[in-house]
């Protein structure tokens, strides 16, 4: 089946919660690093929505999503919903169900976070509290600045990320894979890379002179692709829901596009049934696995026992 690989941007914020940048200069940004779509998650916000900017900025689709951000853990990455959600005493299972009640879905952010192990001042980190809660569609297998400046060592450890992160990063941490590998063989659990961009520096006047991080370079690294069935129409009501239906589908793969550009990854079966990326079936006799990449790389499969 014919495929439209749409980069996007997952987990950023702007100056409707902790950001520093308003939403249509973080799609300047974007469509600088060429980036397709950004979903932007602002902290217990869908102010950007009621402002008009969930739409096509440019060639840049906007889409307005929620981080519910609890105190001290259990955020969640909420899509499709009208209205923000009030996460007041609730659990983790009880902000899930709440997004659900409300008509959407969403992803467990950052939920392996443990806190820094060199600086223990930075505090216990932001995880989840119950990874069997029911009901989400997926999880943040990789939070990019979370999981990387959690598992950094030394202040000059956090200077070359900061300068230079595609010499710092090489994967997500070892114990996400393994849990989200323990999640999966209950059940299906999306996979998605969280950029958690915020921009950090200081505003003035309308502009960020003094920034680290900013949102062009955040985007230039870990996206996530999704792969829609159609190419894109243009119309942003359409191809957002679009996007949404192929992430709760799990037709998305994460990358590194700093490395090397991603984009025309697929994989899925051949055989007896034909199964593309997100789907399920039953093993059959004759099943072939199937990866295509885009260049010359190296493939490792991954097998228990």
């Amino acid at each position: 089946m014919p495929v439209t690989d749409v980069t996007c941007v997952i987990h950023a914020h702007s100056v409707h919660s902790d950001g520093t940048g308003t939403v249509e200069q973080i799609a300047a940004q974007a469509a600088r690093a060429d980036v397709d779509a950004v979903l932007l998650t602002d902290h217990d916000s869908l102010e950007a929505r009621r402002r008009g900017s969930e739409r096509y900025h440019g060639s840049v689709l906007v889409c307005v999503g929620e981080e519910v951000s609890p105190k001290n853990g259990n955020h969640y990455l909420a899509f499709g919903i009208d209205e923000e959600i009030d996460h007041d005493g609730l659990t983790g299972a009880e902000v899930v169900a709440a997004v659900a009640e409300a008509g959407g879905f969403g992803f467990l952010a950052h939920p392996f976070s443990s806190g820094s192990v060199r600086f223990k001042r930075v505090g216990p980190g932001m995880p989840w509290d119950d990874l069997e809660a029911p009901g989400y569609t997926g999880i943040e297998l990789w939070s990019f600045v979370t999981d990387t400046v959690e598992g950094l060592a030394s202040v000059p450890d956090i200077a070359r990320f900061v300068a230079r992160p595609e010499r710092i990063v090489t994967g997500p941490p070892e114990r996400n894979l393994r849990g989200w590998d323990a999640l999966v063989a209950r059940r299906p659990v999306v996979a998605i890379g969280g950029v958690d961009a915020h921009q950090i520096g200081v505003r003035v006047a309308g502009r960020v002179p003094l920034r680290l991080m900013s949102y062009r370079r955040s985007f230039s690294h870990l996206r996530t692709h999704v792969l829609l069935d159609r190419p894109r129409r243009g119309e942003a009501v359409a191809d957002r829901d679009a996007v949404y239906a192929a992430l709760r589908a799990g037709r998305c793969y994460l990358a590194m596009d700093s490395f090397a550009p991603a984009q025309g990854f697929a994989f899925g079966t051949r055989g007896p049934e034909a199964v593309p990326m997100g789907g399920e079936s039953p093993w059959a006799e004759g099943q072939l696995l199937q990866a295509s990449v885009p260049r010359a790389a190296e493939l490792t499969l991954l097998r228990d026992g």
